[in-house]
């Protein structure tokens, strides 16, 4: 089985737009053989951020022409870290941010991985922020990382304990 991010902007920024936008694509991965993982909602409903799991290595493209349910980019292969997938198959867990870190291009694989093992224990020096899962696309371009947090300001200074650089930031809704 192979995870696939799909990254939305809803035709209407707001929860009604949003909620188009995962049925329609929850309706496009099922009849494609997938299933719909998880899906994150940017505050504002601005942006969607979704999982799909395929058998194999073949996800559904949707991007083709102008969807009623808005912009879709993707599919993009991703791996799972920090998380199990049946945890969030059973929980289907919502975070409070997401964090894009626009992946340097002499980075790979293994040692975003080992970096990130490295640094993991220093969350620690931030008790009131909960790192939950990264999705780290398999091109290497971006991941994103999920986190519980009181605030914005809280998941910057958890992103500075672990040395790790932050692109853009987003509330979720809940």
């Amino acid at each position: 089985m192979s995870l696939y991010l799909y990254e939305l902007v809803p035709t209407t920024a707001d929860r009604g737009g949003a909620e188009s936008a995962i049925k329609y694509l929850d309706g496009r991965i099922r009849d494609a053989g997938g299933d719909l993982i998880e899906t994150q909602v940017a505050a504002g409903a601005t942006r969607v951020f979704a999982i799909a799991e395929f058998s194999g290595c073949r996800a559904a493209d949707l991007t083709g022409g102008a969807d009623e349910a808005g912009t879709i980019t993707g599919p993009h292969q991703v791996r799972l870290v920090g998380a199990e997938l049946s945890d969030i198959k059973a929980v289907r867990p919502t975070a409070g941010y997401l964090v894009e870190w626009d992946l340097p291009a002499d980075l790979d694989m293994e040692s975003y991985l080992a970096r990130k093992k490295a640094n993991a224990p220093r969350y620690a020096q931030v008790p009131e922020v909960s790192f939950l899962r990264t999705y780290v696309r398999e091109d290497m371009d971006k991941c994103l990382c999920f986190y519980d947090a009181p605030d914005e300001s809280a998941v910057l200074r958890a992103r500075e304990a672990v040395s790790t650089p932050v692109d853009r930031v987003h509330a979720l809704e809940r």
